[in-house]
């Protein structure tokens, strides 16, 4: 007989951050953010929530006793390329595909099934994900993200000083802190502009879904008519823990 697994949490390890979206029947109640090294503050909030399921997405090295600990107190999954899809990955080596471009990529083919779907994901990288409309994730690409840009200029510069990114930056800029904010931003805003053109020049009609951190940055700026989500991650990686628990 199957568990009916009608509360779900779905954890993110990012270069970033680490974060968690808590669902009850399908529905997101509670994004909770992550900052303790020994994983306290999560195993706290499994404590608290007491889920009946709990997915793991991951790009970073966690411990192993974490997964472990996380399997003693629910049905648990750990995301990676042996896990069930909603979409095929006919790339080489599928498993060096991050299991955030899967999450992502479930999240697209969810909402917009036998579509083509270009997703881009705007964290420590920016990845640009294409599914098209046999639902099979092509590949895409990766760049850095935006504060991987300011720390670049910052680290690699005797003078630059690191500024933080804002949405509201000037195509001139007037001083050496909107300097960086609008090569950095709009350059950004303008790199997802071209590629989004480049595909639509192969691929004709798709979707593109916006999603991630920095996407308020971006929105703004963008030319192109996009699906702009910041929980589609955590939409994909529920959708793929109720098919592998099943």
């Amino acid at each position: 007989m199957l568990q009916n697994h009608n509360t779900v949490l779905c954890i993110d390890f990012g270069n970033s951050r680490k974060k968690a979206a808590f669902f009850t029947q399908g529905r997101l109640q509670e994004i909770l953010y992550f900052i303790a090294e020994d994983f306290g503050d999560l195993k706290l909030a499994v404590e608290r929530l007491q889920p009946n399921g709990i997915i793991l997405s991951s790009v970073i090295n966690h411990p192993p006793d974490l997964e472990v600990w996380l399997a003693a107190h629910a049905q648990f999954h750990l995301l990676n390329h042996h896990s069930k899809l909603p979409f095929t990955t006919p790339v080489g080596k599928p498993e060096t595909i991050g299991a955030d471009r899967l999450a992502l990529c479930a999240g697209a083919v969810l909402s917009h099934p036998h579509q083509n779907n270009l997703v881009i994901g705007l964290g420590s990288a920016v990845t640009y994900n294409f599914i098209n409309t046999q639902n099979a994730f092509l590949g895409g690409g990766i760049s850095p993200g935006l504060t991987m840009r300011m720390k670049a200029l910052n680290s690699h510069t005797a003078k630059l000083p690191f500024v933080d990114a804002e949405w509201n930056v000037p195509l001139v800029g007037y001083d050496t802190k909107t300097n960086i904010q609008s090569g950095v931003v709009l350059g950004l805003a303008y790199e997802i502009d071209g590629f989004v053109e480049a595909y639509r020049l192969k691929y004709k009609a798709f979707n593109v879904h916006l999603t991630g951190g920095d996407a308020r940055y971006l929105a703004p700026h963008l030319k192109n008519l996009i699906f702009a989500d910041t929980d589609l991650l955590f939409k994909g990686l529920y959708a793929i823990f109720q098919t592998n628990a099943q």
